[in-house]
């Protein structure tokens, strides 16, 4: 299990405990060190900036778009070492892949989904109003109220609803993640690809970690297999190869961040996940892939 199952999870899926979408962790208080690295006074407060600053902005009705930050935009001089800035943002603004089982599961257990615009996009390719993000709860942080015109826009989903649209994006090789407001407080879902500020940061550019791998590796079938290379195509992370000889495809357990949207692209259905700790070669692999 990763590090938040252990901290907030009590050895489970620390995304599957409803303590960690409560009203009651809303409003709790911060401690002198969380409000030290969140710079805000309460968890509803970083909510409401993080909504105003990026959310915002990548609606259609606000014309100015947010600059994008970099570590040592974020960092005070001289530079933090990586190990302090990943534990700020461990405790501010964090995130784990899911596949969509996972997800599901989540959208089960919360009482609101609201489908926003992505901040991500906006920065990184100028268009606006792109709806790959879902906020959780964002009704009982008072936001949908504070905001009546930007809120008016939003699409407040039925369970199924939402669930449709995360299988269309799973199918379209989008990963899904889910992130912390001030953890362990659950802030939202994404579909992240290489518009995705943290995935383009974190993997693209081998930055600072920005979110956990999947609590599971995919593993393919080769009795199965035959060889059509078609999940290659949706794989993010480069952990899927081919074997000419063989006229197989191979997922590399170390570099697997259990995302499952492979399945989708496979025709033969030879494409499963199993736990992360099934597999030694992956089991305590949770941020840094493995060096080529």
């Amino acid at each position: 299990m990763c590090e938040f199952c252990t901290k907030h999870g009590e050895g489970k899926k620390w995304y599957l405990q409803m303590k960690n979408y409560s009203e009651e962790l809303l409003h709790a208080k911060l401690s002198p060190r969380q409000k030290k690295i969140v710079k805000t006074k309460s968890r509803v407060e970083w909510v409401n900036k993080f909504f105003e600053n990026l959310v915002l902005p990548a609606s259609d009705k606000v014309s100015k778009q947010p600059e994008e930050k970099t570590e040592s935009d974020q960092a005070p001089k001289p530079k933090p070492s990586e190990k302090k800035i990943l534990e700020a943002w461990k405790i501010e603004h964090f995130g784990q892949i899911l596949p969509i089982e996972d997800v599901e599961a989540v959208i089960d257990m919360v009482n609101s989904i609201t489908r926003v615009p992505c901040g991500c996009r906006i920065i990184t390719t100028g268009k606006a109003d792109k709806r790959f993000c879902f906020g959780l709860g964002l009704d009982q942080s008072g936001i949908l109220g504070k905001y009546p015109d930007a809120s008016s826009s939003l699409e407040v989903l039925e369970k199924e609803e939402a669930k449709k649209i995360f299988h269309e994006f799973d199918k379209e090789g989008l990963i899904h993640s889910i992130w912390t407001g001030i953890t362990p407080y659950v802030l939202g879902l994404c579909n992240c690809d290489h518009d995705c500020m943290a995935y383009r940061y974190y993997i693209e550019k081998d930055g600072t970690p920005t979110f956990f791998r999947a609590e599971y590796i995919g593993q393919i079938d080769w009795d199965l297999c035959n060889g059509c290379k078609s999940c290659m195509k949706q794989c993010q992370f480069g952990a899927e190869f081919y074997s000419s000889l063989l006229g197989k495809v191979y997922i590399d357990p170390t570099r697997c961040f259990g995302c499952g949207v492979c399945r989708a692209a496979c025709p033969q259905g030879a494409i499963k996940l199993i736990p992360r700790n099934e597999e030694p070669k992956a089991a305590n692999i949770w941020l840094r892939p493995k060096p080529s």
